[in-house]
C-alpha cells in the first residue's frame, strides 16, 4: 500500500468518525496532514468533500426510512427541512474560496473549538430539554446556526445540537435533526465538487477519493449509531473537554513551530 493511500484511508476513517461527533471533522481533517506534513491530494478542500460522500451515503442509510416517511407523508416537516438548509447553502457559496484559502489556519482551528466547546457547556447548563419535536422556528434558528459550521474548528453536528439545546429540545431529538438536516447540505456540497473532479479528472488520483469515501462510510455508520445512543445517556461536556484538549495541543504545537 502507498504512503498517499494509506493517508487517504486514514483520513477517511477520521472524516467518519467526526464528521457526527461534535468535534468537528474540518479541523481533523486539516490538522492531519499539517502535523504530519502530508502533501498533495488528500490536503485539499476537494478531497475533503469526498470524504464527505463517505458519511452522506451513512447518513441516507441511516434515515432512509425518516426521507421516506416525508416524502410520502410528512411534507411540511420536509419542507421545514428544505427552508431550514437555506442558510448554509447561501453561505456555503458566498464564502467558499474564503473558507478554503483563509479560514484553514491551526489558530482559527484552536479558537473555533474553544468558543463553540464552551457554547455547548452553556447550552447543556441552560436548555430545558422539554421538547421532543422540532418546530419551524426552532429549524430556521438550527439552520442558521449550521450556516456558521463552515469556519473549521465549530462541527456541524456541534453548532446545530447545541442550537436545538438552546431551543429547549431534548437531545436525541436536536442530534437526528441535526443529522436530517445535514444530509441535503453534504450532498449539495459533494455534488459541486464532484463536478470539479468530472471536469479535470487527470488533475486528482481518483483511487485516493474511492479509499477515502469508503472508509469514510464505514466509521460514519459507527458514528452516527454511537451517536445517537450516547446522548440519550450523556451531555455534550466530554466532547467540549476534548475541544479544550485538542485547542491546547494545537496552540502548543503551533508556537513550538514558529508558524
Amino acid at each position: 500500500m502507498s504512503n498517499e493511500l494509506f493517508q487517504a484511508i486514514v483520513l477517511g476513517f477520521v472524516q467518519g468518525l467526526t464528521e457526527f461527533l461534535p468535534v468537528s471533522s474540518t479541523a481533523h481533517l486539516i490538522l492531519f496532514p499539517w502535523l504530519f506534513g502530508w502533501k498533495g491530494d488528500v490536503n485539499t478542500l476537494t478531497f475533503d468533500v469526498a470524504l464527505h460522500g463517505g458519511t452522506l451515503l451513512a447518513l441516507l442509510i441511516c434515515f432512509y426510512r425518516d426521507w421516506i416517511d416525508m416524502l410520502l407523508r410528512d411534507r411540511k416537516m420536509l419542507v421545514t427541512i428544505l427552508v431550514a438548509i437555506v442558510p448554509a447553502g447561501v453561505a456555503g457559496i458566498a464564502f467558499h474560496d474564503i473558507v478554503e484559502h483563509t479560514l484553514r489556519s491551526p489558530l482559527v482551528i484552536a479558537g473555533s473549538l474553544v468558543f463553540f466547546g464552551w457554547l455547548m457547556i452553556i447550552a447543556e447548563r441552560s436548555g430545558k430539554r422539554a421538547k421532543r419535536k422540532v418546530s419551524f422556528m426552532d429549524a430556521m434558528i438550527i439552520g442558521c446556526a449550521q450556516a456558521v459550521a463552515l469556519i473549521p474548528g465549530t462541527s456541524r453536528s456541534g453548532i446545530t445540537i447545541t442550537a436545538g439545546l438552546f431551543s429547549n429540545i431534548k437531545r436525541e431529538t436536536a442530534a437526528r435533526f441535526s443529522f436530517l438536516l445535514s444530509t441535503p447540505v453534504i450532498g449539495g456540497a459533494t455534488l459541486l465538487e464532484c463536478r470539479k473532479l468530472l471536469k479535470t479528472p487527470g488533475d486528482y488520483q481518483i483511487d485516493l477519493f474511492v479509499a477515502g469515501f469508503i472508509a469514510s462510510f464505514i466509521s460514519g455508520l459507527i458514528a452516527i449509531k454511537f451517536l445517537l445512543w450516547y446522548l440519550k445517556r450523556h451531555p455534550l461536556n466530554s466532547f467540549a473537554y476534548y475541544r479544550f484538549a485538542l485547542a491546547a495541543g494545537i496552540l502548543v504545537l503551533y508556537f513550538q513551530r514558529g508558524l
